[in-house]
């Protein structure tokens, strides 16, 4: 009978974790598969210098508009539909910008495709939360996984693909990937109506049950987003100007393409390591202080010796993105519900890629301002700094949710 019942389990929910993987791996489809192509872009679609910039800082900001607005977009739909409008968003907007014939068309459907995505990435983490809570680590490290595969493999088959075919082909074929998650969504949103659930959407604090969280007021969700901010600001940084900073001193256009594909590869074993090391330490912030020297020595490597030995800067920048993973793990780890989960998602997520936007932009200004890529180098220092103190703030055992009547608290909890 045992047996029986946690076959039960499993099935109900085996399309959720399917939905969970599939998705990962295609929110940043849509990000790194154009850049590769914007030379045979620019012989259709004019582009000039601010289009470009423009261009480059979407993807932050609609992840951080769509972060904030999710949360309650969730508490209207529920996170089921939520996810699928949003995966629906992604679909349209990639299969309709290649047919755009002006630039600022296709920036508006990239928007909307970017807002898709961006509600995912807000969603995925409360999902994990709803359908595994005794599994938080294990599905955590499978799904950060598949968006450091996704990462990867968007742009190493968008060239071959445009090869293939043509641009065209190439930017829109993602939509297809985008489309097969839609299915076990679909499937699980049917399944949910014969299976009943624990409800954990609201939190019941004191005997109360409480419908709203107000982030705003919370040291751990304004801890996450400076957190996040501090390292998302490095890791768009390498995506917009490591390989025209190693071309620039010296290194050919392949190389430079190279350390960027090895920059975005080597997110794929701390994604693994993170959500099952991270829960076992009484202090996150340990791990976090390992990343950040991987962060460091990359960052004065790759500044210092741009061309000699190369490779290992990369690489131990590259494993620095572990602080990505723990952001995305600590969103659990600091959230007692589903719908906590929810908040805390959408509020980091919100402000720290808000704040991580503006810094590619200001990066080459910077740059160009002073004339010194060493100036612009010294901004990663300060997003160091930042991270850091995110990571302070977050270190203490405590939830989004908790309060104390009369208390200066965390996550006040309001009534409506």
């Amino acid at each position: 009978m045992a047996t029986d019942g946690a076959n039960k389990r499993l099935k109900g929910r085996i399309g959720a974790l399917l939905g969970i993987l599939l998705m990962a791996l295609s929110l940043r489809a849509a990000v790194v598969s154009v850049p590769p192509l914007l030379a045979r872009i620019q012989e259709d679609i004019e582009f000039t210098e601010f289009t470009t910039g423009l261009l480059a800082m979407l993807a932050p900001i609609s992840f951080a508009v769509f972060g904030l607005l999710t949360p309650r977009l969730i508490r209207l739909w529920g996170l089921e539909r939520t996810l699928i409008i949003s995966v629906a968003l992604a679909v349209v907007g990639q299969l309709a910008r290649p047919f755009m014939p002006n630039v600022y068309p296709f920036l508006a459907l990239s928007i909307v495709t970017l807002a898709g995505y961006g509600m995912g990435n807000v969603v995925l983490p409360p999902l994990v939360k709803k359908y595994f809570p005794d599994r938080i680590g294990v599905v955590t490290s499978g799904y950060v996984t598949m968006i450091a595969i996704g990462t990867w493999l968007a742009p190493q088959f968008a060239v071959p693909f445009a090869n293939i075919g043509s641009w065209k082909t190439s930017i829109g074929s993602w939509a297809l990937l985008s489309s097969i998650v839609l299915i076990p969504w679909i499937m699980q949103l049917f399944a949910d109506r014969r299976v009943q659930r624990p409800e954990t959407q609201l939190p019941v604090v004191g005997g109360h049950e409480i419908v709203r969280i107000n982030p705003w007021k919370s040291k751990v969700a304004w801890g996450l987003a400076i957190f996040l901010a501090g390292n998302s600001a490095q890791t768009y940084v390498y995506f917009t100007w490591l390989p025209p900073y190693l071309h620039a001193q010296g290194l050919s256009e392949a190389s430079s393409g190279n350390m960027l594909a090895l920059f975005a590869i080597l997110g794929l074993p701390v994604s693994l390591l993170v959500p099952l090391w991270v829960p076992r330490l009484k202090n996150p912030i340990i791990a976090v202080g390992v990343f950040t020297a991987c962060w460091i020595v990359g960052h004065l490597g790759i500044y210092l010796s741009p061309t000699s030995g190369t490779w290992f800067w990369v690489s131990m920048a590259g494993l620095g993105q572990g602080t990505f993973a723990i952001a995305l793990l600590m969103m659990n780890l600091r959230s007692r519900t589903t719908y906590g989960s929810g908040v805390l998602s959408g509020f980091a997520q919100g402000l720290g890629y808000a704040g991580a936007a503006v810094v590619p932009m200001l990066f080459g200004i910077v740059q160009q301002a002073s004339g010194s890529w060493g100036v612009a180098f010294s901004m990663l220092g300060v997003c160091i700094v930042v991270m850091l103190v995110g990571a302070i703030i977050i270190n203490p055992p405590r939830t989004i949710e908790d309060t104390a009547p009369g208390a200066e608290g965390e996550g006040r909890l309001e009534r409506v």
